[in-house]
């Protein structure tokens, strides 16, 4: 099921509400969701890769302790902003500053910078843990089964 962008994001404690959650793809819902995101959000960081180990492994172990408190949902938030930690530094990769597009709307020419490529590379190791643990995946789909 897509995440579902119509809830009042504003009034929802999704660590209280949990069946309001839809996981959706990719990244959906990562800057959206309380209290998860104003606890991860200060940890997220990529601009080196020694802000990005720390920063990876800080959010890993939240993952781990959302575990241990069977917070299924602060689980899946722990692994979206792994993603983007991923992601993002990847944009940052191949585009100066992060911007893919220039003023008038066209693509910029890809370029490598080799820092934010390993920032990438820390993050994509993190993540591919979370996303393949095992009890995260009976989770989620025992949470899918249960509200969609």
């Amino acid at each position: 099921m897509p995440f579902n962008y119509d809830l009042n994001f504003d009034e929802i404690d999704f660590r209280e509400q949990p069946e309001l959650y839809r996981v959706g793809r990719g990244e959906q819902g990562v800057l959206l969701v309380e209290p998860y995101k104003s606890e991860i959000l200060p940890h997220w960081r990529f601009k080196t890769p020694d802000i990005a180990r720390e920063s990876s492994e800080k959010i890993y172990v939240m993952f781990l302790d959302y575990k241990a408190k069977n917070d299924f949902v602060g689980m899946d938030m722990a692994r979206k902003f792994l993603q983007m930690g991923y992601t993002r530094a990847r944009r940052y990769t191949n585009y100066k500053g992060g911007r893919k597009y220039d003023e008038d709307g066209k693509v910029k020419e890809r370029q490598n910078d080799p820092v934010k490529a390993e920032s990438a590379a820390i993050f994509m190791e993190k993540w591919k843990q979370a996303r393949t643990d095992k009890e995260y995946l009976e989770m989620k789909k025992d949470h899918q089964r249960k509200y969609g």
